[in-house]
């Protein structure tokens, strides 16, 4: 069979998912790769390894064995400097290997953006033990916020009002963290109005940019997300202007989540992800093209049209509440059903294998009037899909 590429996926959760999908329209083979068998991506992929993507040597037999036209990381937590070598004997590694490198730990991206390109970012401090989380809490004043450099989907996160809670803020962020290095950073707490993610896709014809998302998040984790965020023209500049820097700085095609707090009309930079981020699900509805088919062109060379908004819409979250490897989903025809006129609906259930608490199982999607009907309609349907467990 004739594929127009080949990609070794490394990372194979829900975004992996929507990625295969769109991938595969476009004529690719797609290999996912995660720590588990049976993970979404898998389920979905012409073909499939399972072993740890920190470990580096298994990485790199699965690179060899596959010769993939491109590497696409789809989570933070892989052995980078594997990347950087295989790039560096020809291997086609997405956006960059320095793009993941510097984005798998949140010191590496944000001295770049703070020191290098001197973007407006809160007050922070790293630290290494307990006596470092308190002087940097000294230096950021309280509250402030604590999380390890590498997490997943914001475990380890915590914000802290009282200085009796640093050491419980260090003990959950060091339980949650991942890689080698037993490091977080502190940081000032941002009192700001809202925050976004703006989708930046830097592509072989330039770089464009989606529509603001809005978020909300609990334990660090996206709970709901809408676009587009009501911003003034002005905001929206200002944080175009400084993802276009980060994301020519960091170099290599495809789709960046990049991260703000807006307090005002001023612009703080937070994070950025060089992949599809979390919060970008609200595109699988909103958007004429999603945040996935805009990653897949934009890594295979293709060319990005007038991203267009198909109407104010939002995302919200089916989150499990226990461990468990027996269960089912209810409630489908009725997340699917409003009484409401001129709305569209839709979910995403990931088929992941097993549950645990706070674990994403599926997300709804709803396209209304305005966000904020967008919103509660999503809101709803999500709260109309059931879990129920066996076990």
């Amino acid at each position: 069979m004739a594929f127009t590429a080949k990609i070794l996926l490394l990372g194979s959760g829900e975004l992996g998912r929507e990625f295969v999908i769109a991938a595969k329209r476009l004529g690719a083979q797609v290999i996912a790769c995660d720590a588990y068998e049976g993970a979404p991506a898998m389920q979905l992929a012409d073909g499939f390894e399972v072993f740890s993507m920190l470990d580096g040597e298994k990485l790199r037999v699965a690179i060899e064995k596959h010769q993939p036209d491109f590497v696409v990381p789809e989570i933070e937590a892989i052995r980078t400097e594997v990347l950087a070598e295989v790039e560096a004997q020809g291997v086609h590694v997405v956006p960059s290997a320095r793009a993941t490198i510097l984005t798998m730990n949140r010191d590496r991206i944000r001295d770049v953006a703070a020191q290098d390109l001197a973007l407006r970012t809160s007050r922070y401090r790293y630290a290494e033990s307990l006596e470092e989380v308190l002087e940097g809490a000294a230096f950021t004043g309280l509250p402030c916020v604590i999380k390890p450099v590498m997490s997943s989907s914001g475990k380890g996160q915590s914000t802290v009002r009282e200085a009796e809670s640093l050491e419980a803020a260090w003990t959950y962020a060091v339980a949650n963290m991942r890689g080698d290095r037993q490091r977080v950073i502190v940081e000032e707490f941002v009192a700001f109005d809202y925050e976004i993610t703006l989708l930046t896709i830097r592509a072989k014809d330039g770089v464009h940019f989606c529509p603001p998302i809005g978020h909300r998040q609990e334990r660090g984790d996206y709970q709901e997300s809408w676009q587009p965020a009501a911003m003034s023209a002005q905001a929206i500049a200002d944080a175009q202007a400084m993802a276009r820097k980060v994301v020519d700085d960091l170099c290599g095609y495809g789709l960046f989540g990049v991260e703000f707090f807006v307090k005002g009309e001023e612009v703080i930079f937070s994070e950025l992800s060089p992949r599809p981020h979390d919060t970008g699900m609200v595109t699988l509805i909103s958007q004429d093209l999603t945040e996935f088919d805009l990653h897949a062109r934009a890594i295979l060379g293709l060319p990005i049209p007038e991203i267009a908004l198909r109407g104010a819409s939002a995302s919200a979250v089916l989150l499990a509440d226990r461990d468990s490897t027996n269960f089912h989903f209810e409630g489908q025809a009725e997340a699917l059903t409003t009484g409401e006129s001129d709305v569209a609906l839709d979910l995403r259930i990931f088929a992941k294998p097993s549950a645990r608490p706070y674990r994403r199982m599926g997300v709804t999607l709803a396209r209304a009037k305005d966000t904020d009907t967008a919103r509660r309609i999503a809101a709803e349907a999500a709260g109309k899909l059931k879990i129920v467990y066996a076990d």
